[in-house]
């Protein structure tokens, strides 16, 4: 099923339905990061190219058009389609995950199974979006409705290129809105093929349209662009405040999910091999490079010495090598850029004082492979402790009380996640009510649910994905009042 040489179909712009050279002619490659090779070249879209695009968006929202005039049910329907196209192409969509972005082949079908979920979770909301009747004062009779905002820009990264889509693409087609997106650079090649997908659905000419290209060029067209009504970006805080800025430009709405150094709370009286087994998850999940990995590992001081040693055994244990081979665990990181700032991470933390247990250093002779690292006697005031890195470094940290830790886990500018790990229930509740995050764990990490919201406090994030609320960031309220007849 696995293909590590899967059929390259679709490389140019989607607009209007139709697949198309940019403007300017220009390509960029996409690169396989298990070799630093090219795989093939990308068409390179700019704001010549967005603008068509949101022509083409607002086009197809005008009140005339084929897309207002859909039934609500309708768009569900066509979700509902794409989902089980996705399901179809389910081998294919893998392969080229796997490809362009060098997650492990197994690893890639659970993105496109969470995908397929996701799709269907939404397309369940295109017909259950209701306004309200309000008791309003005086002769009137006032009502909400629920409208899509129109126009939407979305961003989205090169980490989970698929899942990111369809968080994005769910939402907005199920309010009724139309789209304009852009892949990261690194990873066109699933949002191209889910283009084809879209088509062949049946989503009318203008609903979806895709332009791959870089943040300056493409990004920053989509974030200025005055007919663009909301703008949805997840990545780096850096970028999000470059997107919140360009958004400012005609105030249009904004949804961020950026990045995370999430505290995981280990507490004493838990089993050390299974919470070892937990934090490692936690951390080395797509090498590391997830914005919720728990990165930071805090462990009680009782612990500390049997926990450090379990999680090295752990990660000498992962197995790192070629993402299409049914033994790999571990693949490599996204691209040159993203190996080197990882290792010069890893420079800093042993300079600054940090135990390196294990791990470190580059894997093989080509591609961007990195060893699963582990480091002890981490303290707040280091850079690995203070700073995103977003690659397979685990960073372990001792505590005494529950009151100090908390206190550690809140000091610093991110809260996208956290989690504590505890038999005893008012540990865990104390933790929960008091951690500044807007996703905590409970004996358990990474567990993200299609139906419930999911986003950040702090510099982690506006706004909200999945769940009810990431329908609501698509949705515009309106007000109606109309004054009735008097008594007769």
């Amino acid at each position: 099923m696995a293909n590590s040489n899967p059929e390259i179909k679709y490389t140019q712009i989607f607009i209007n339905n139709e697949f198309v050279d940019a403007v300017s002619g220009k390509v960029f490659p996409t690169v396989n990061p298990s070799t630093g090779q090219k795989i093939v070249d990308i068409a390179e879209g700019d704001k010549a190219d967005v603008d068509l695009a949101v022509e083409a968006a607002k086009t197809a929202f005008q009140r005339s058009g084929k897309w207002r005039q859909t039934d609500a049910s309708a768009r569900g329907k066509l979700l509902y389609k794409l989902a089980d196209l996705v399901e179809r192409d389910l081998h294919q969509l893998a392969s080229l995950e796997s490809l362009d972005n060098g997650k492990p082949y197994i690893n890639a079908v659970y993105s496109v199974h969470g995908s397929v979920a996701s799709l269907r979770y939404f397309a369940g909301w295109a017909d259950k979006i209701t306004g309200e009747t309000v008791p309003s004062d005086g002769p009137h009779l006032t009502y909400t409705r629920k409208e899509p905002y129109g126009v939407v820009g979305q961003i989205i990264p090169w980490n989970y290129p698929l899942p990111m889509l369809v968080w994005k693409w769910g939402p907005a087609i199920a309010a009724g809105c139309t789209i304009v997106m852009k892949p990261a650079e690194q990873t066109p090649l699933t949002a191209l093929y889910m283009c084809s997908l879209a088509k062949e659905a049946g989503f009318p000419p203008g609903v979806i349209n895709v332009v791959p290209g870089f943040g300056p060029t493409a990004g920053n067209a989509i974030t200025v662009h005055p007919d663009i009504r909301k703008v949805a970006f997840t990545g780096s805080v850096e970028v999000g405040k470059v997107v919140m800025a360009g958004a400012a430009s005609n105030l249009k709405k904004v949804s961020l999910e950026l990045g995370g150094k999430s505290p995981l709370v280990i507490c004493n009286d838990v089993d050390v091999d299974e919470a070892a087994q937990i934090a490692y998850n936690g951390v080395f999940e797509n090498m590391g490079q997830v914005c919720i990995a728990a990165s930071r590992t805090f462990v009680q001081e009782e612990i500390y010495d049997a926990f450090v040693q379990k999680a090295i055994e752990l990660a000498k244990g992962r197995k790192v090598g070629n993402p299409f081979s049914q033994e790999t665990q571990h693949g490599p990181q996204i691209d040159e850029t993203q190996f080197k700032k990882i290792l010069g991470y890893i420079e800093i933390g042993k300079k600054e004082g940090a135990k390196l247990e294990t791990g470190g250093v580059r894997v093989g002779e080509e591609g961007y492979f990195i060893e699963p690292t582990v480091f002890s006697n981490v303290t707040d005031d280091m850079t690995i402790a203070r700073e995103e890195i977003f690659g397979p470094v685990q960073s372990i940290f001792k505590f005494k009380t529950l009151d100090e830790v908390i206190e550690r886990a809140n000091a610093t500018n991110f809260g996208l996640a956290a989690g504590i790990l505890t038999k005893n229930l008012n540990n865990a509740l104390t933790f929960s009510n008091a951690v500044e995050a807007g996703a905590v764990w409970v004996n358990t990490y990474m567990a993200l649910a299609i139906q419930a919201p999911f986003g950040g406090y702090k510099q982690s994030g506006v706004g909200r994905e999945m769940g009810k609320e990431g329908l609501e960031e698509y949705l515009e309220t309106k007000t109606v009042s109309i004054k009735l007849p008097a008594k007769v």
